[in-house]
């Protein structure tokens, strides 16, 4: 399952990211996206998690959790013929 997380604080790591998710189950892919012309993150990121009901935990444990300066939302991420 694909998981955005929006509002990081834009000093977080990649692996901070992970080390939140994994205390959740198993984290296949994790992605903070970057201004491409400043490299900085733009203050959000996409976790994919194989397993469904660790994604669920995940996004239930860790919605408005407070990551570095900020409090995290956390939510399954829509996929592109879900926006159609």
């Amino acid at each position: 399952m694909k998981i955005l997380v929006r509002n990081l604080d834009r000093k977080t790591t990649k692996d901070e990211l992970e080390v939140l998710f994994r205390e959740h189950g198993k984290v296949q892919s994790c992605n903070i996206v970057v201004d491409k012309e400043t490299g900085e993150s733009k203050g959000f990121a996409f976790v994919e998690m194989p397993k469904a009901g660790e994604a669920k935990a995940a996004i239930q444990n860790l919605n408005y959790k407070k990551v570095g300066s900020e409090s995290i939302r956390v939510k399954r991420a829509q996929t592109n013929t879900e926006a159609e």
